[in-house]
């Protein structure tokens, strides 16, 4: 890295781009344009100003006027890009939105290319190069004006040092503050990397998402932002897509760099055994999936035999190939008769091996494989399963039944729901089906008509013993090569995204389940059901403390007696809320309570109870986690406290288990677990961070799952609470070990401080200063100045306790001052009126363009500072579903109409549990978007665990305890 200051090297790049007249080897490449270092570093040195004197305009000095006025333009918009205020970062960041708002302006040619420098560079984003690459994107257009006096604070803070710390200073201040970092020091790029496809054109295709929008997450990606802070801080440069949209381009962008980086790896491994060639180099960098790269690079992989047509270049009949295309008239295939030598003893081995060698060339033409490609998209193409035959003859009966619906199964690849695939799938793997994929003969004729009279029509005429030769070719590159390369890409590219959408489901179903609203105030009785082993209790005060555990035998005819028990602890803990686990003995259990509710057998109490699902209880029970929170319980017992925390707050007690073991997907062990833990991860990551906790009071285990932090941090988080007392404010997260200034920025707009608790610690924290200050006085003299104590060194900020980000407090503040309110009156209604007076005089825009900010900061801001004290997203979430008696299932009837919970979700319906014990499906096809509220329209807020619907029952199988539903509406 350079010791030259930013400011002198943006000066000289500003020379050498707008100057043509000037040489300067700064203008040697556009690569070097696009690192931050010059490559002649001792012709600068000594024109560098000194250290306190911040005169750099004279290195600018010998131009003439019209340069002068350039360089001042350029060094603007540096010193914009790492100021620290906070206004001209969210001015920053709103040029970054779409490419083609960056060309409007009246600035010098030189300076509207930029943005076209950064689209050339977009396939470098994932190859290590993507600061630098994106450097010119990340300035901010001088077509906005900009006030002078920020420019004055800029200047200023630019006279840093001019060593390597400098540099390394301006990343972690640019970085606490939020803004998008420039990479200084600029990573070598490595050419192996670079593919013949545009990444970002490619992820744009993928995803359906714009390609605007895909640079900026390449780049938000590469600078290790996580899902939950780019969803709520970086709407403007994602076009305001959801957590799962962004999930989603992450997997893709993931799969993408896993291609290039295999694609590497074979190119290296087959440079080194000599068998690359320059047509199989461009083929290797056209794949764009694994499974093309597999197809190009099979032959020639280690221990391989080689293909017909590699046995056939053995032989020396390349040239005779090659020569039927270019130059048959001249091509004599007798001459290449050898009657000692296999494979060319007779004129008909000479015709087989060039027929193999011209098939091996269409099958890997990247314009060949396009046009059968394009082709099949236009046909019907179906896949078939069927009854194997071995399965059939000796297989287990259960098994064989369980996929009946598939032993003659055919469906269009275009309309084959995901299920379906992973079930097909499934019973391919047990050996019970067979799977094939049928594409039509005329798909063939027509793609072997087009190869012969279009794309491989020999420049010259054939003789009808050649053209015979080229005709068979073609038709042995479909049969041999081309069509299975297709059903293998048919069916990897169903099972991919089959198993995408069974993970997504799974995580829109595990994000329900989490944002399930709270019980708050209540004492809960937990009740984990059992038979032998008995039912165990576990009473929990509303703050979470365990007041009671005990076993009771229900069934096992002592229930009589076990009643008077459960009275009584009801009774003395004042607990009227009854939590029972799904598990074993539930359903006898549930009518148990049920029938002494209702003989009024707890009054005064008027109990009730729910259900709610213990997955998981069982395996947390024996956790290290568990062992260390209630050391001295008995596992049994903590399963019943794990139930019923579940009740009073689902989404800390939840974490604590694994995603995977909460039991709400479909398919979740035929899917890739790779992809399901990070995707469900990110799930708990997303859903912890939105709610946000109170960094004074929650886990350890909770905190592992805000944004930026892991297990190391919040163990640290912990240790210095407990050292140093209750956090004031969020700026004392920077002094947490290990917490740095990118951990600080991903969590801190998701950490929450309770003012109440603060202004009441540091009230007695001061009182205690006050007592102790008479009899410190004469000891004091003689040390005037000492470390001042967290509490007198930190004062707590009301914006901690809200979702604004501290890089945007001090657009907060201005706003604050712009409609006359103050931060102590956060959440009240006279802040929501103030409010309200501004936005009807100026609009939301008008009032974001005023603060120099954007319109999604601003309403965040607005969020902030509406919502008041205590504010939980979740209370917009159903509740567990109490009640006081039970339904059998011999009661149903057809047509009646039920109050249910759902329990899952699948992409071919929804299971709902209607209190008899077995859970309800309601089809897909019942489910339409006039029964959805408009919140729940969208698909990420579609039906999901824990929602209160109201069904129809239309079908009754009392044999096979199958119960058909109707959906009417959500409650």
């Amino acid at each position: 890295m350079s010791s030259l200051p930013r400011r002198v090297k943006s000066e000289a790049k500003a020379l050498a781009s707008d100057d043509d007249e000037l040489s300067s080897p700064l203008n040697s490449s556009s690569e070097s344009e696009e690192e931050w270092e010059p490559k002649s570093k001792t012709a600068k040195r000594p024109r560098l100003p000194k250290k306190n004197v911040a005169k750099p305009k004279k290195v600018a000095a010998p131009q003439s006027a019209v340069a002068r006025k350039r360089v001042k333009k350029v060094a603007v918009k540096e010193e914009i890009d790492v100021s620290v205020p906070v206004a001209p970062a969210e001015e920053k960041r709103m040029q970054l939105l779409k490419p083609k708002e960056e060309d409007v302006g009246t600035e010098p040619k030189t300076l509207n290319q930029k943005p076209e420098l950064s689209k050339k560079a977009k396939i470098n984003l994932f190859q290590g190069k993507n600061r630098n690459s994106v450097e010119c994107d990340e300035k901010p257009s001088t077509s906005v004006p900009v006030a002078g006096n920020q420019v004055k604070q800029e200047k200023s803070e630019e006279d840093f040092a001019f060593d390597e710390p400098a540099f390394k200073k301006i990343k972690l201040t640019t970085c606490a503050e939020g803004k998008p970092v420039k990479n200084v020091g600029g990573n070598k790029v490595k050419e192996e990397f670079e593919m013949n496809w545009d990444i970002v054109q490619v992820l744009s295709e993928i995803t359906n998402v714009e390609s605007w929008v895909c640079a900026n997450l390449i780049r938000l990606f590469q600078e290790e932002n996580t899902i939950p802070f780019i969803a709520r801080y970086r709407k403007e440069l994602i076009n305001n897509l959801e957590a799962d949209a962004l999930r989603e381009v992450q997997q893709a962008l993931e799969e993408l760099r896993t291609v290039a980086k295999k694609t590497h790896t074979m190119i290296q491994k087959l440079k080194k055994e000599g068998k690359l060639s320059g047509c199989l180099l461009t083929a290797l960098l056209n794949c764009r999936t694994l499974e093309e790269l597999d197809h190009v690079s099979a032959p020639y992989k280690t221990g391989s035999k080689g293909t017909k047509a590699q046995r056939a270049k053995q032989l020396g009949l390349e040239p005779a190939a090659l020569s039927l295309l270019q130059n048959p008239m001249e091509l004599n295939l007798f001459s290449y008769v050898r009657p000692n030598t296999t494979g060319l003893s007779t004129i008909q081995e000479v015709e087989a091996g060039v027929q193999h060698i011209l098939a091996d060339i269409f099958a890997k033409d990247k314009d060949t494989l396009d046009f059968i490609r394009k082709l099949c998209q236009q046909r019907y193409i179906c896949i078939q399963s069927a009854l194997a035959k071995v399965s059939s003859k000796s297989g287990n009966e259960k098994d064989i039944d369980k996929f009946q619906l598939y032993h003659e199964f055919s469906c269009n690849i275009k309309n084959i729901q995901h299920h379906q695939i992973l079930a097909i799938n499934r019973g391919e793997n047990l050996k019970i089906l067979t799977v094939k994929v049928n594409i039509p003969d005329g798909v063939k004729n027509e793609f072997c008509w087009w190869c012969v009279n279009e794309r491989w029509r020999p420049k010259q005429f054939l003789k009808p013993e050649f053209m015979r030769i080229l005709r068979n070719s073609v038709e042995d590159a479909y049969k041999r090569l081309i069509y299975p390369l297709l059903c293998r890409e048919f069916r990897s590219k169903l099972t991919s995204d089959a198993e995408k959408e069974s993970v997504m489901m799974f995580g829109r179903n595990l994000r329900q389940l989490l944002l399930t609203s709270p019980v708050r105030g209540r004492t809960l009785m937990g009740v984990d059901p059992g038979y032998r082993h008995g039912c165990k209790l576990a009473i929990i005060s509303p703050t979470s403390q365990i007041l009671h555990t005990d076993v009771v035998y229900l069934h096992s005819g002592q229930g009589f007696r076990e009643a008077e028990k459960i009275k009584r602890l009801l009774l003395q803990y004042n607990c009227s809320t009854v939590v029972i686990g799904n598990g074993t003995a539930c359903r006898e259990t549930e009518a148990y309570f049920a029938d002494l509710i209702m003989k009024k057998y707890f009054a005064p109490l008027d109990v009730v109870y729910c259900i709610v699902s213990e997955a998981g209880a069982s395996i947390y029970s024996v956790s290290p986690e568990a062992s260390k929170e209630m050391p001295d319980l008995d596992p049994n017992l903590r399963s019943a406290v794990s139930i019923a925390r579940r009740v009073q707050d689902p989404l800390a007690e939840l974490v604590k288990i694994e995603p995977k073991h909460i039991g709400v997907g479909m398919y979740q062990h035929d899917v890739s677990q790779t992809l399901l833990k990070a995707t469900l991860d990110s799930v708990v990551e997303e859903c912890v961070s939105f709610v946000g906790v109170d960094i004074n009071i929650c886990s350890e285990i909770l905190l592992r799952h805000i944004a930026g932090l892991n297990a190391n941090r919040a163990k640290n988080i912990i240790e210095w609470r407990e050292k140093n007392g209750p956090f004031i404010n969020r700026e004392q997260l920077k002094e947490v070990k290990g917490l740095g200034p990118k951990s600080f920025q991903q969590c801190a707009g998701f950490i929450r401080f309770n003012q109440e608790y603060i202004k009441t610690f540091c009230s007695s924290k001061k009182a205690e200063l006050g007592s102790q200050a008479p009899s410190t006085k004469a000891s004091a003299q003689g040390k005037k100045k000492s470390k001042p104590t967290p509490c007198a060194s930190r004062q707590p900020n009301p914006l901690d306790q809200t979702c604004i980000h501290p890089e945007s407090y001090d657009i907060a503040v201005r706003f604050l001052s712009l409609i006359g309110g103050n931060a102590n009156d956060i959440g009240k209604s006279d802040m929501q009126q103030k409010i309200n007076a501004v936005l009807q005089k100026e609009g939301l825009e008008g009032t974001a363009k005023r603060l120099n900010t954007t319109v999604h900061t601003l309403q965040l801001i607005i969020d902030g500072l509406t919502q008041p004290e205590g504010f939980d997203i979740r209370t917009d979430f159903d509740k567990p579903d109490f009640k006081r008696s039970i339904v059998c299932f011999e009661d149903l009837r057809v047509g009646a109409v039920l109050t249910g919970k759902v329990e899952n979700a699948t992409p071919f319906g929804v299971f709902v549990d209607i209190g008899v014990g077995k859970a309800g499906l309601i089809p897909v096809r019942n489910i339409t978007e006039a029964k959805l509220s408009k919140v729940k329209r969208r698909k990420s807020l579609g039906l999901g665990p824990g929602e209160r619907v109201e069904v129809k029952v239309l079908n009754v199988d009392i044999p096979r305890l199958r119960i058909t539903l109707d959906l009417i509406r959500v409650l």
